[in-house]
């Protein structure tokens, strides 16, 4: 697997929130053109900004910002339901 530079948190980098707002605010475009119309103008625009906002995500490798962490290992712990009998 492939080191990235991108070690400190779960948050992800600003170039990939970037590429993830540009495909929202796309497909809210999008979807207001379908509910006030449907005006197929506006919608194929917010189908546009997607594919752009797609191209961005691509571009920028935004799932090279997962973070793996170690597998834990948690002890499994006893529970009781309330209407379980115990004896």
């Amino acid at each position: 697997m492939a080191e990235s530079a991108h070690q400190g948190s779960h948050g992800g980098s600003a170039k990939s929130w970037l590429a993830v707002t540009v495909i929202l605010i796309g497909f809210t475009v999008g979807g207001v053109a379908l509910t006030i119309g449907p005006d197929w103008f506006l919608f194929w625009v917010g189908a546009g900004v997607v594919a752009i906002g797609g191209l961005l995500a691509l571009a920028f490798d935004i799932f090279s910002d997962v973070i793996v962490d170690a597998p834990r290992d948690m002890p499994a712990l006893e529970h009781h339901s309330p209407f379980e009998q115990r004896h």
